[in-house]
């Protein structure tokens, strides 16, 4: 299984983040798939200056900084694009460690839309109509509606 759909699940964000608090640098071990015995390291400041691409390899900026919710889990990455930034939704975001980027699948004009924002006045990210206007531009629902959607359908016989 690729590092991607681990880290596009937030789960392991989650733990990523929550790990590197106690310790003060995050370090995870994940075992491929199938073979316990190799394991990977991956530190969340990898992510800092990572290169974001957008829909055919136009540049998107650079990650500047990372949101976390209540819990401790990445809920946004900031990107940095020219002296402007704007908030990327964790779901949106496809990681390759290796390469130290960041995919973003939406287009050019469709990012130059996304809100945004100065390192002197950020956002205030527990504003719901804020955020909704953000996962619109990405196609992105909110967390609790996912969370609702898989409960419904685990009920469902």
């Amino acid at each position: 299984m690729s590092w991607t759909r681990y880290l596009t699940g937030g789960g392991l964000a989650c733990w990523l983040l929550i790990a590197g608090t106690a310790v003060g640098q995050v370090r995870v071990e994940v075992g491929r798939e199938g073979d316990r015995a190799g394991h990977h390291h991956r530190r969340v400041s990898a992510l800092m200056g990572a290169t974001v691409t957008l829909q055919d390899n136009a540049a998107g900026g650079k990650v500047e900084d990372i949101v976390l919710n209540e819990s401790g889990c990445v809920d946004y990455l900031v990107v940095a694009n020219a002296d402007r930034y704007v908030l990327v939704p964790w779901g949106a975001a496809t990681v390759d460690f290796e390469r130290r980027a960041i995919t973003v699948d939406i287009p050019v004009a469709k990012f130059r839309e996304v809100p945004t924002f100065t390192r002197e006045k950020w956002p205030d990210v527990s504003d719901r109509t804020y955020i909704e206007s953000v996962n619109r531009h990405y196609k992105i629902r909110p967390r609790e509606e996912r969370r609702e959607e898989r409960r419904e359908r685990r009920d469902r016989p």
